[in-house]
């Protein structure tokens, strides 16, 4: 069955065929992309906003994904793990992520799942971890990212940043919102994160 999804899943297959890293042509080959389609109601959510920001600052290899994703934004059935209690407002109103393929996805896989998550400007996501072994591909640059016990570094678009089952990771975002494409296989593909950090959006 052919769907209005097929283009952006689609584009999404033809941004990761293009990634120059072993560990991620080693995800999209794995992967058995003719799947089947799943009919969602669509979800817009108010990080939405920040998708047009997303498709200025994204990468030439990246912007047929990102244009298209922000055109057909208010089609698709975008996801909140958290809720106001967990994080706070500010956190909720620039947070949300879309599952291209997965259980819970677009279009159903029960091996791997994959989409797209967006951050807003000023938004601290929490140390937390997952069975899951997680690839993350930032579409916007100026986001930093920890992992383990290290402190924040800076990471670009386009860099593969990379987080094996149950390793503690946070990201930060700074004056420009985060798009980033993940890819989860491995573990529990619907699992909430186990949050370790703290939720504090403030850091002045």
């Amino acid at each position: 069955m052919t769907t209005k999804f097929d283009e952006l899943l689609g584009q999404f297959h033809a941004y990761l065929a293009s990634v120059d890293d072993a560990l991620v042509r080693d995800a999209v080959a794995r992967i058995g992309w003719d799947m089947p389609a799943r009919d969602l109601e669509p979800r817009p959510l108010g990080c939405l906003r920040h998708l047009d920001r997303a498709a200025e600052l994204a990468p030439p290899d990246a912007k047929p994904l990102v244009r298209l994703l922000a055109e057909r934004r208010n089609e698709l059935h975008w996801g909140q793990t958290y809720t106001e209690a967990d994080f706070g407002k500010a956190f909720i109103d620039n947070y949300g992520w879309l599952e291209m393929f997965g259980t819970r996805g677009h279009f159903a896989n029960d091996e791997v799942a994959a989409g797209l998550l967006i951050l807003g400007p000023g938004i601290v996501y929490p140390d937390h971890h997952h069975v899951a072994e997680e690839i993350y591909i930032p579409l916007t640059g100026g986001t930093e990212w920890r992992m383990g016990e290290g402190g924040f570094r800076k990471r670009e678009a386009g860099e593969v940043v990379h987080h094996v089952s149950n390793v503690n990771h946070a990201m930060r975002t700074g004056k420009e919102p985060l798009l980033a494409l993940y890819i989860w296989r491995g573990g529990p593909l619907a699992q909430k994160s186990t949050i370790t950090g703290t939720s504090m959006q403030d850091r002045s």
